[in-house]
C-alpha cells in the first residue's frame, strides 16, 4: 500500500501548486511590479471579475450581476445603500467552479443579515489557473473590487465603514489589495485561511495586513499539516485565531485520510483543514447560542499547557462573525479548541493542580486522569494532558475540555496511574531506591486544586473544612481510594461568584484552593507530613 502522507504531499505540490514546493514558493517580482502581466482571458467568453448580488438563499439562482457604472442595474438588483455589504471571495480553484461552501455562506449570510447585500466576487478565469499565475491576478481582482467599492461610493448614503470583506484562501489577500487599492478604509476584512505559499514572510503592501481595513480578523486551520502549509502561519491581522492550534482540525485526522484515498477522494482530504475556517465562520452565524471563544496566548504551546484561560484585558474573544474589535490589539494570537463539525464549541477549563512527592522529580511522571461532575452533565474520564513533563513540589497546569456544558461544576475525580512495567523503569526505581534514606515517604501529596472555566471564568476549588460528611464543597478520608495502580481521589468542590457579584469570596476561592486533610495511604507513613491530599505512589505497574 502506497504511503498516504507521501501520497498527499506528492499531489498538495504537483497538482494543487504546480510551480513547486509550498513552503518555497516565492514570486519571481514584485507583485505591485507596473510591469506585470496578469492572465488574459478572452472578453467574449466571461468577464474576468464579475460582482454578483445574491438575491435569493437558493443556490441555484443565478442572482443579479452588477456593472461598473450602470446606476439602473444597481437599483434593478436591489441594491440597499444603508444596509451592511458582505463581498464574498473564494480563493484559487482546481474545477473552475465554484464550491459548495460558498452557498452556504451566502445562505447563512442572508438568515443572518436579512436586509444585508451579500456580493459574490467572481474571479474564476483568474484563479483556474497555474497557482503561481492565480497569486499574481489577486492584485488585479482586488484592483477590480476597489474600483466597484470606490463607484458605489460616490452614491448617496453608501458607506465604506458597512463593507464588510470576507476572503478565503488567496481570496484574503485579494481583500487586503482592496483594502490598500480603495479610497478610503473598508469597515472590516475578514481572511479564512489565508494562503501561504508565495505570501509567508511577503511584505504587507503584498498580503493581507492589518493596515487593509479598520478591522482585520483572521483564522487559521491549515498552516502545518504533514509538514506543509497550505495556509499562512503567521498573522496578518488585527487578530488571528488558530482554532486547534492552526493544524491538525477533528474530523480531518489520519483515519478520515485513510478512507478518503480509499475511494479516490483525496481531493476532499486536502481540503478538509483548509476550508474548517469557512465552517468556523458558517457556524457563528447560524448557532448563535453557541458561540466558539479564543484566548490570547504567544504560542500553541502555552495553550495546551492551559496557561492561557483569562478574559482579563481583552484578552479572550468569540470567533467568527462574532469577533469584537479590540483596541490598539494588531498581529495578536488566540487559541481555542473545537469539536469535529458543527456546533464547534467546547468547553475549556484550566486545571491547577499542586502535586508534592519526597521522590527525585526525575524519577516519578504519574499520569493523571480528570472526571468533572456538573449539573447538567458529567465528563468522560480525560487525562491532563503532559506537555513537558510533571512538576513536582510544584503547581501542574492543564487544559481540557468538554463537548457538553455541564452547569455548575458540583465536585471532581482524580485518577493517578503509575508509570509503564518496562525494564527502565524498573532501574530507575531500584536505583532510586538505593539512593533513598531508610523508611522513605511512598507517595504523592495533592496539596491544591483549582479548575477555571474559560466560558464564564468562574473559579472553582476545594474548600477547608473539617465535617466528616461528604457534601459539594467538602472532602472526606472516605473518598481516597487506594490500588496498586495508583489511586482515586473524588472530592466536592464550589465555584466563587463573580467577581463583580462578590469580590471578596472571589478573591477567597482565588488564595484559599488549600486541601487541609491528611488523607493516610495503606501501609505508608503520614505522621508529620506536611498537610495534603496523599495519593500512593507505587512504581512499575500499569494502570
Amino acid at each position: 500500500m502506497r504511503n498516504p502522507v507521501l501520497l498527499l504531499y506528492i499531489w498538495s505540490v504537483y497538482c494543487c501548486f504546480p510551480a513547486g514546493s509550498l513552503t518555497t514558493l516565492r514570486p519571481q517580482g514584485s507583485l505591485r511590479d507596473e510591469h506585470h502581466k496578469p492572465t488574459r482571458v478572452p472578453a467574449t467568453v466571461k468577464p474576468s471579475v464579475s460582482f454578483n448580488v445574491r438575491t435569493s438563499m437558493d443556490p441555484e439562482h443565478e442572482g443579479c450581476n452588477l456593472s461598473l457604472g450602470d446606476n439602473q442595474l444597481l437599483e434593478d438588483c436591489g441594491f440597499n445603500m444603508t444596509a451592511k455589504t458582505f463581498f464574498i471571495i473564494h480563493g484559487w480553484t482546481m474545477s473552475g467552479m465554484l464550491e459548495k461552501w460558498l452557498h452556504k455562506l451566502v445562505s447563512a449570510l442572508q438568515t443572518r443579515e436579512k436586509d444585508a447585500n451579500v456580493v459574490v466576487v467572481d474571479w474564476l478565469p483568474l484563479a483556474h489557473q497555474l497557482y503561481i499565475d492565480a497569486v499574481n491576478n489577486t492584485r488585479v481582482v482586488g484592483q477590480k473590487v476597489a474600483g466597484m467599492l470606490d463607484w458605489l461610493q460616490e452614491k448617496e448614503d453608501f458607506s465604506l465603514g458597512n463593507v464588510h470583506l470576507i476572503g478565503y484562501s488567496l481570496g484574503a489577500h485579494v481583500a487586503g489589495y482592496t483594502g490598500n487599492f480603495v479610497k478610503g478604509t473598508v469597515g472590516r476584512i475578514t481572511g479564512l485561511d489565508p494562503a501561504g505559499p508565495m505570501f509567508e514572510g511577503a511584505d504587507i503592501s503584498r498580503r493581507l495586513s492589518p493596515d487593509d481595513a479598520d478591522f482585520v480578523d483572521v483564522l487559521h486551520t491549515y498552516t502545518l499539516s504533514f509538514g506543509l502549509s497550505i495556509g499562512i502561519r503567521m498573522p496578518v491581522g488585527h487578530i488571528d485565531i488558530y482554532p486547534n492550534g492552526g493544524d491538525f482540525q477533528p474530523g480531518c485526522g489520519f483515519n478520515d485520510v485513510l478512507g478518503s484515498i480509499a475511494y479516490g477522494t483525496i481531493t476532499e482530504v486536502v481540503k478538509c483543514e483548509h476550508e474548517r475556517a469557512v465552517h468556523l465562520f458558517v457556524d457563528s452565524l447560524v448557532n448563535q447560542d453557541k458561540p466558539s471563544f479564543a484566548f490570547q496566548c504567544t504560542d500553541s504551546n502555552r495553550f495546551k499547557k492551559g496557561i492561557c484561560l483569562s478574559c482579563r484585558k481583552n484578552r479572550c474573544n468569540s470567533i467568527g462573525y462574532n469577533t469584537k474589535k479590540m483596541r490598539k490589539k494588531r498581529n495578536s494570537k488566540m487559541y481555542l479548541k473545537t469539536r469535529a463539525g458543527m456546533p464547534f464549541r467546547v468547553y475549556h477549563y484550566q486545571m491547577k493542580v499542586h502535586i508534592f512527592s519526597y521522590k527525585n522529580s526525575g524519577d516519578i511522571q504519574p499520569t493523571f486522569y480528570i472526571t468533572l461532575y456538573g449539573s447538567n452533565a458529567d465528563s468522560q474520564n480525560m487525562p491532563l494532558e503532559v506537555v513537558d513533563k510533571i512538576g513536582l513540589n510544584a503547581t501542574n497546569t492543564f487544559l481540557v475540555y468538554t463537548e457538553e456544558d455541564l452547569g455548575d461544576l458540583l465536585k471532581l475525580r482524580l485518577t493517578w496511574e503509575g508509570i509503564s512495567n518496562s525494564w527502565y523503569n524498573l532501574w530507575n526505581e531500584f536505583r532510586s531506591y538505593l539512593s533513598q534514606p531508610s523508611n522513605p515517604s511512598r507517595e504523592l501529596h495533592v496539596r491544591r486544586i483549582r479548575v477555571k472555566s474559560g466560558e464564564t471564568q468562574r473559579k472553582c476549588c476545594v474548600w477547608k473544612t473539617h465535617t466528616p460528611a461528604v457534601d459539594p464543597g467538602e472532602l472526606s478520608r472516605k473518598n481516597l481510594m487506594h490500588s496498586e495502580t495508583g489511586g482515586t481521589l473524588q472530592l466536592g468542590i464550589n465555584c466563587s461568584p463573580s467577581m463583580e457579584q462578590h469580590p471578596t469570596r472571589a478573591a477567597e476561592c482565588s488564595h484559599q484552593c488549600w486541601v487541609e486533610e491528611v488523607l493516610e495511604g495503606r501501609g505508608l507513613e503520614t505522621e508529620g507530613a506536611e498537610e495534603g491530599l496523599v495519593l500512593p505512589w507505587i512504581a512499575g505497574h500499569n494502570g
